[in-house]
Formats: C-alpha cells, structure tokens, sequence
C-alpha cells in the first residue's frame, strides 16, 4: 500500500467501525475495571492507556499516520515542534556527548544548542550545509549524533541526505533530521539512513495555521527512550489538537503538490526581477544544490527565499508594502506569509552568525499558500515596486 494511502487508513483501534471520522478521546485519564488491570497497566505489562501525558488514542492515531507516511517504526507526538526537537537532543545524549550540527538552522534550535545543551555538559560544532568535507573532520570520539535540515530554515540550502546518512553510519551515530520544510509526503530522511525523523506539526502538516505540535518518528528503541523522556518531563501533544493534525494529514499530499506548483510559479517568475540580486527555490535549475534537490525530494515545497538589492531598509518597505500576504512568523499556511527572518525568527543570532548562514538584512522568506498564485505574484509585484 502507498505510505499516503496506508497513512489515511491508520485508524484508532477503538473506533466503532460504523464511525467514518475517528473520535477525540478528550480526557486526561483512563479507567480499569479492577485493581489487576491497574496494576498490569503501570507496570508495563499491558498496552493499556494509562494517563494521557503518556499516552491517548487520539494522539496515537497521528502519530501513527506520521509513521506510515515516513517509513517509522514507532513515534511519539509533542506540544510543539521546538519539544520535539529537544526531546530528540535531550532523551539520546548525555553529558560529556558532543553533537554535530548543520549551522543553517531555525533560529530557537539554535538558541537550544548554542545556549542550553552546554549547560547539561553536552558540546557542538557547527558545520556548513554545503561543505560536506567539514562534517567528518568534525567527528570526535565522544561524537553521538549529527542534526541538520533540509531544505534548511530560511535560506533553503538543501543538505545530501544519501552522504549524511552514510557518514552516520560508518560512525555508528544517530542522523537526527528536521523535515518540517519538505514534509513526508515530499522527503522520506529514513530511506536515505536517518534514525530519527523530527517535525514541526504546526507549519505544513497542519496547514492552516490553526494549532501548534510536534512529532518525532524513527527507530523503535530510539523512540522508546524519547518516550520515557517525554512521559517524565511532559511535553504530550493535546488530543484535540492531535485530531486536528490527523485529519490534516488526509489533505496534506495534495495541498503540498498545490504549494510546490504556486512556489515554482512565483520562483519562476521573480528571478530575474531587476529589485532582488538572489533567488532560491529547490527546484529551479539554478540552485547551486539542485541535483541534490530533485534526487532525493519529490518536489521543491512551499518556501521560496530572496535578496532585496536595498538591504534592510528595502526590506522593510516591501513587507509594508505588501497588501494580501501576511506579515506573521508562521509558515504552512493556506495563505501566503511574507517574513524577513535577519530581524524575527533568526534575531537571536549574532550579525556574524547569521553571515554565515546567509541570512543577510535584504533576505525575504516567502510562504506560498495555496491562493490562485496570479494574486500572490501581483502583491508581491506591486511591493518590489515600492521598494
């Protein structure tokens, strides 16, 4: 069966089978019928759902789907997508371990890494997307995982999947990869060797803004020690918003093929635009990874980046400028968002950090939605004009 298919098919086992839409278990507990079944339940010698920090039918059902989509053994979801990715660093290394990471990254894992892991004596060393000879050279004894994105958040670097995973496992090191920009449908880590697969369930699996969630799949004993992690510190994704995600799965491979096409359209149309110096989008031929870009993802996705010749100041006219895409640090959405990432996702980094990372004063993030994108170009047109 097609991981899509198989993916909408994953069902709460509970469900009654006349109920065409599974329900939401909206509770905090469970109830046993005696002391044994209690008993059996806490000590793990049961399935049962317990409490539903550790567990919910809800949650279980997306968290399934995400795991057939990926290709997982196992998953488990989060509040957000920042808990996934901390529970994913947190609960697979430990003090005195290191940690290699691509240095293009969304600004608050960066704060994560950069900021908080040293404090629980766990070291990094940043590596550039497109210098692949950096990451070996970059491998210590006490080395335990390599994290990275791809396409990368904001400036869409595309990262080879086949040569991390390979590097991972000639190390014998976890491949932690952060696939909110390309979305299952669009990128499978796992085919390629990741051993854990982490999403923000806010931006593209949701797709319309609505709530906020995190859900990390992979190998099962992986999974498992993630779990008793989130099951003790309690990052547990709500039921309701689980079952929000879940039906938004059913939509998201035709709401992806729909975001690619405007954002090629867009991409297409605005790379010889005489205001911007730079353009990327995965997919156009012009990418400096390009082969890589088509080799291992389905299409080129929803985000489309540019370099406005003015600089900061040219970027702040053009998102004032803008008249129908939103100004808002989300993305994913069914409306198109327009950012500027050097003074809100990416602030936190220091000038010379986001250098290195291209993040210049004039870079402008572009969201695609999924508007008829003859309108989506005409606004952002008409704000190039005024800048």
């Amino acid at each position: 069966m097609h991981p899509i298919s198989k993916a909408i098919r994953t069902r709460i086992e509970q469900t009654n089978e006349m109920e065409h839409s599974s329900p939401m278990f909206l509770t905090s507990s469970f109830s046993f019928d005696n002391a044994e079944e209690m008993r059996a339940a806490f000590a793990d010698e049961t399935d049962d759902n317990i409490y539903s920090r550790f567990s919910n039918p809800t949650v279980k059902e997306f968290t399934d789907r995400v795991c057939a989509l990926e290709g997982a053994e196992a998953g488990y979801a989060t509040s957000s997508g920042m808990s996934a990715v901390f529970a994913s660093f947190m609960a697979l290394m430990k003090s005195g371990d290191h940690l290699i990471a691509c240095n293009a990254i969304f600004g608050s894992t960066h704060t994560v890494i950069t900021k908080y892991l040293s404090r629980y004596g766990i070291d990094f060393t940043y590596v550039s997307a497109d210098s692949p000879e950096e990451w070996e050279a970059a491998i210590r004894p006490e080395t335990k995982m390599i994290f990275l994105e791809t396409p990368t958040n904001p400036g869409l670097d595309i990262v080879d999947l086949e040569f991390a995973g390979k590097l991972a496992k000639k190390h014998k090191l976890i491949l932690n990869v952060d696939n909110c920009f390309a979305t299952p449908v669009n990128q499978r880590p796992i085919d390629f060797g990741a051993d854990i697969v982490v999403h923000s369930a806010t931006k593209w699996i949701d797709g319309q803004g609505r709530v906020l969630g995190g859900v990390i799949v992979g190998r099962k004993d992986l999974i498992q020690d993630i779990y008793m992690f989130c099951r003790s510190t309690g990052p547990a994704l709500s039921p309701f918003n689980a079952w929000v995600l879940s039906k938004s799965i059913e939509t998201l491979d035709v709401r992806m093929e729909r975001h690619a096409q405007n954002a090629l359209k867009l991409a297409s149309s605005l790379e010889k635009h005489e205001k911007i110096s730079g353009l990327k989008y995965p997919f156009l031929p012009s990418h400096p990874q390009y082969e890589t870009a088509i080799k291992q993802m389905k299409n080129g996705g929803g985000i489309v980046c540019f370099e406005l010749k003015g600089g900061l100041e040219s970027g702040k006219k053009f998102l004032n400028a803008l008249e129908m895409l939103t100004l808002t640090a989300n993305l994913g959405d069914t409306r198109s968002i327009a950012s500027h990432p050097a003074s809100t996702t990416h602030a936190k980094l220091s000038e010379e950090e986001r250098k290195a990372v291209k993040i210049t004063p004039g870079l402008i993030r572009i969201s695609v939605g999924l508007e008829h994108v003859d309108d989506v170009l005409a606004d952002i047109l008409q704000a190039l004009d005024k800048c």
